[in-house]
């Protein structure tokens, strides 16, 4: 039997698990889905030595960037992108790829008009990369918020305006705050400055709701959820892992 699981720190509400087991059911395919709890990234070298039949990994928070050291080799986008959601496992060889760029580009091709020139992204970490790597290469202007700006497009919470949000007509959360069981906590965020005008994505899809999604949207803008953003990057694992397209 094959294996293939989740590395994160806290994965007790993930969805890849259940996700994966059913589409191994459904596609009769003799294989096991598991979760591993990683305390430090550091651990994955045990892991890879101790799972025999380990064929591929799905990589969440806050290990997108820290697993690359880790890899034998990442592919083109992986590389580029400089994150890494999937860990694809072949003759004793792993392999870093990156399918949340797609699962996004998938998920917001639909909602994007052109009045959507520039892209605000709340925090700057491994999810953040896969949005931004999409949206440059369609030809947004990208600008971020940190709590530790570090370069001259990035600005703390407390510099985010009218000026900024009216500039911006696309804002996407790319942290987690507010995810289950988090669900009170929210991104410090201008919502009165939004309008009908505004696109607002948050890549948490527990709850489907946000607290921040609640808020651009009683002030008028479309809102996201990242549940579509997460099936079609699962899917795209799925595709790098027995390469094929799954039937689901």
């Amino acid at each position: 039997m094959r294996t293939f699981g989740l590395i994160g720190k806290s994965l007790t509400h993930s969805f890849s698990k259940d996700f994966f087991s059913k589409l191994f059911e459904k596609e009769n395919i003799d294989a096991e889905y598991i979760n591993f709890e990683l305390k430090d990234i550091a651990e994955i070298k045990g892991l890879f030595a101790e799972q025999k039949n380990l064929s591929g990994l799905s990589v969440t928070v806050p290990y997108k960037v820290a697993v690359i050291p880790f890899l034998d080799e990442l592919s083109r986008e992986a590389k580029a992108i400089g994150a890494v959601n999937t860990i694809v496992i072949q003759d004793n060889k792993t392999i870093g790829h990156n399918t949340d760029a797609f699962g996004f580009q998938q998920s917001i091709k639909p909602f994007l008009t052109l009045q959507h020139e520039r892209v605000l992204i709340l925090g700057t970490g491994g999810a953040s990369k896969a949005v931004a790597y999409v949206l440059k290469k369609i030809g947004l202007d990208v600008l971020y918020a940190s709590r530790n700006p570090k370069s001259e497009n990035e600005f703390h919470y407390d510099e985010i305006n009218i000026h900024m949000v009216k500039a911006c007509k696309l804002i996407v959360n790319c942290t987690p705050v507010g995810t289950f069981p988090n669900v009170d906590e929210c991104p410090q965020f201008p919502f009165e400055f939004l309008t009908e005008e505004d696109l607002v994505v948050d890549l948490i899809y527990n709850p489907e709701k946000t607290v921040f999604l609640q808020k651009a949207q009683e002030n008028g803008a479309t809102i996201l959820n990242g549940q579509a953003m997460l099936e079609q990057q699962a899917l795209k694992a799925w595709e790098l892992w027995n390469g094929r397209e799954s039937q689901f």
